[in-house]
């Protein structure tokens, strides 16, 4: 049995400019996992699968889609970004249903991040 949803998003891919750099940062921020499949390729493994992927290649930046996380500690996730070379975009802010924050990764990326408070 699948345990895939219909028309959801099932995948993201991030293209990052160092997949070994990038690894390093995500498990050091979110305690990611990660199987190589390569040098310019790395599956996110969460959830009992594989749910996305670091691919070598010149990134889009900010401006793109914006792939946001959920967090059960907003303030620690900022810390953890921070202390594993990432960069704030935008510091935490309130919205209908929770905080959120942007950053982005050692390759430009812009992710978000949200908790309930």
């Amino acid at each position: 049995m699948s345990n895939h949803t219909h028309h959801a998003i099932d995948y993201v891919e991030i293209t990052v400019t160092d997949v070994a750099a990038s690894k390093a940062f995500y498990a050091a921020a979110f305690g990611w996992q990660f199987t190589d499949y390569g040098p310019d390729y790395a599956g996110i493994q969460g959830n009992g699968r594989e749910q996305g992927g670091l691919t070598k290649g010149v990134p889009s930046g900010r401006g793109g889609p914006l792939v946001v996380l959920f967090s059960a500690d907003l303030d620690a996730t900022v810390k953890a970004v921070r202390a594993a070379g990432g960069r704030i975009s935008t510091e935490p802010f309130t919205f209908p249903g929770g905080r959120r924050f942007h950053f982005t990764d050692l390759s430009g990326n812009e992710l978000g991040v949200w908790a309930e408070r």
